[in-house]
């Protein structure tokens, strides 16, 4: 009798997103405005990594942790809004099991990874605050490659494993997506097999490779304020702070969102809310680092301004 049910089952090839089915007619103005953010987000980031590989006094631990999270921010983005820009010009919200999956994937590779690169940053930070008189012999250049390729390494492991047991599932139908992109929840949703070991290893992850990260992150920050506390002068505490301040902004952001979309119920009248949430730490976030980082950093703004004076007087050289 199963077997029966299972054959006059239509496996599904393709699902569709809904989007924000609630405003149809907003369709080529939201894509002038992820357009625009998708522009931003790549030259933003971009401009970051060349000005920290340009100015040899960028050569630091800070900025090159800087350097690897500007770098996954653009991977990040380009995992998402490039699809859904297409999208919304053509109007094709459909996108295949395969493509979908893969989509998953890298998204949720990329926001694994930041998870750890933010976690280093803190410890980073934690180094140069807490113990300054050991941080240059501590967090020399290979142990920054080593921290920077375990964040990259780990990302990629958690969500392989996950992935390979997604492929293994059966979709017979419904296939709408109520989301802007591939999320696990909304894929597994779909499923018609059974889906408790997959949602087994994702909690198991969730918890081996996300809550030591954040805790490190939590600890890190714990530990940088208690030290900036015990600083006698005004002066002396801001200036201290400024040089993490920018970090803790993403960082409050990143999280702040993340853990919003997570803990909010599932319920229909806070759908639309979670995907607005959702597009915080997927689009805006990866966009607005790059201003955070610069906007804040007096010599990330020297930096760009020296390459602005160079190609300035290059382009009066005559020819």
């Amino acid at each position: 009798m199963a077997n029966r049910e299972r054959e006059n089952e239509t496996a599904v090839t393709q699902f569709i997103f809904l989007w924000f089915r609630n405003i149809p007619q907003l369709q080529i103005l939201l894509f002038l405005l992820f357009f625009m953010i998708y522009i931003v987000t790549i030259a933003g980031n971009i401009l970051i990594v060349v000005v920290i590989v340009a100015d040899q006094h960028l050569h630091t631990p800070m900025y090159f942790f800087l350097g690897n999270l500007s770098c996954l921010e653009t991977c990040y983005s380009s995992a998402i809004l490039p699809r859904m820009l297409a999208s919304l010009l053509t109007g094709d919200r459909t996108i295949s099991v395969s493509g979908c999956i893969a989509q998953f994937y890298f998204a949720s590779f990329f926001a694994a990874t930041e998870c750890y690169l933010l976690a280093m940053m803190s410890y980073d930070r934690y180094l140069a605050i807490c113990k300054p008189l050991h941080y240059a012999t501590l967090m020399n250049g290979r142990l920054c490659r080593q921290l920077a390729a375990g964040s990259w390494i780990n990302g990629c492991l958690a969500i392989a494993i996950i992935t390979c047991l997604m492929l293994q599932l059966n979709f017979c139908g419904p296939n709408e997506i109520d989301h802007f992109f591939c999320e696990s929840t909304q894929i597994i949703n779909l499923c018609c097999s059974d889906t408790y070991l997959i949602e087994l290893v994702i909690t198991i992850l969730v918890v081996l490779f996300t809550l030591p990260p954040f805790a490190l992150t939590v600890v890190s920050y714990v530990c940088i304020i208690s030290t900036i506390l015990t600083i006698p002068s005004t002066t002396g505490r801001q200036k201290t702070f400024s040089t993490c301040s920018s970090h803790l902004i993403v960082v409050t952001m990143f999280y702040g969102t993340l853990m919003i979309v997570y803990l909010l119920p599932k319920t229909n009248t806070l759908r639309d809310l979670n995907k607005v949430f959702s597009v915080f730490y997927t689009i805006l976030t990866p966009m607005t680092n790059p201003f955070i980082y610069s906007l804040r950093n007096k010599k990330v703004k020297e930096a760009l301004r020296k390459i602005v004076c160079k190609c300035s007087d290059f382009t009066r050289i005559p020819n």
